[in-house]
């Protein structure tokens, strides 16, 4: 099975270093960027689909990949396209 997990900054959260790569994609001649946010970008390839993974796989994204307080995660399954 893969997985795909996507880490954000919550909206409500300030992001300097997006911030910092919309000013520099202006100044680059992209004066329309309004808004650029980083996140992380994760791509997880597990053995089997037993009972309980996904609980499990919520918990990790929760603890360990991101920071409840200011992030929020998505989790997905992937096709076997990759997409």
């Amino acid at each position: 099975m893969k997985l795909k997990v996507i880490v954000t900054p919550k909206a409500a959260v300030l992001d300097p270093q997006g911030a910092a790569v919309r000013d520099a994609m202006q100044h680059l001649g992209m004066p329309e960027v309004r808004s650029v946010r980083i996140g992380k970008y994760l791509e997880i390839e597990l053995d089997g689909d037993e009972p309980g993974m996904e609980s499990r796989l919520h918990r990790i994204c929760r603890d360990l990949l991101s920071n409840p307080v200011i992030e929020d995660y998505e989790l997905k399954t992937m096709s076997e396209g990759g997409a």
